[in-house]
């Protein structure tokens, strides 16, 4: 069943491990089958090099789950993802992360500002969730109000999370984001600790690919 949507969770899965985003068995990714509703996600306590399509989990949106071929248990954060799922329409992945950078400005719980323009891609500002333990609905609830101003959010003392409409996007938003939190802390460093100057929302929505190309 979804045997796509397996394979290609499997490749992000890996490629997070690979990049350095998250290690040994932390972080969880999940894709939203828009046909039957349906999350694939990954399971919980497997080494990424070890995984295979085989491993993922599909989960309906009551928490049942509907396949898991080699009796893996789903992702402990399973409710944190279909709490993303639950609060906009237009969410079809779920990417969460421990990156390092990113993950110690969670520790502060110190909002991440969009200091370069790579930040539009995921909306600008990255606002912080409040702590609730791993696996609980609490930490399932903090979510909600940060993805309501940002396809990024820190989780206080825990990680990152993206959406998006695909699961490559919604990856490529979490590289951005631990990309643009070492740029912070390094800008930070060299400036004696002072803020450094932040990008405007409005300011981000003005780009606009150059119409002083031409193509024939």
């Amino acid at each position: 069943m979804l045997e796509d949507i397996k394979k290609k969770l499997v490749s992000i899965a890996q490629k997070a491990d690979d990049d350095g985003l998250c290690k040994h068995k932390s972080g969880n990714f999940s894709i939203k089958d828009k046909q039957t509703g349906y999350i694939v996600i990954t399971p919980s306590g497997v080494e990424r090099k070890e995984l295979s399509y085989e491993d993922m989990c599909v989960m309906d949106s009551k928490l049942n789950v509907i396949e898991n071929n080699k009796n893996r248990k789903p992702s402990s954060e399973l409710l944190m993802h279909v709490y993303a799922y639950n609060s906009r329409k237009d969410i079809q992945a779920v990417v969460h992360t421990h990156s390092r950078f990113a993950t110690s400005f969670a520790v502060l719980k110190k909002e991440i500002p969009p200091i370069v323009y790579e930040a539009m891609y995921y909306g600008g500002t990255v606002y912080v969730a409040p702590y609730g333990r791993p696996g609980t609905r609490e930490l399932a609830e903090s979510i909600v109000e940060p993805l309501k101003k940002s396809d990024a959010c820190l989780l206080e003392s825990h990680g990152v999370m993206t959406v998006g409409e695909d699961i490559e996007n919604t990856y490529l938003k979490a590289k951005y984001v631990e990309e643009i939190a070492e740029i912070y802390y390094r800008t930070l460093l060299l400036n004696d600790h002072k803020e450094p100057k932040a990008l405007s929302v409005e300011e981000l929505k003005k780009w606009k690919y150059p119409s002083y190309i031409k193509f024939k």
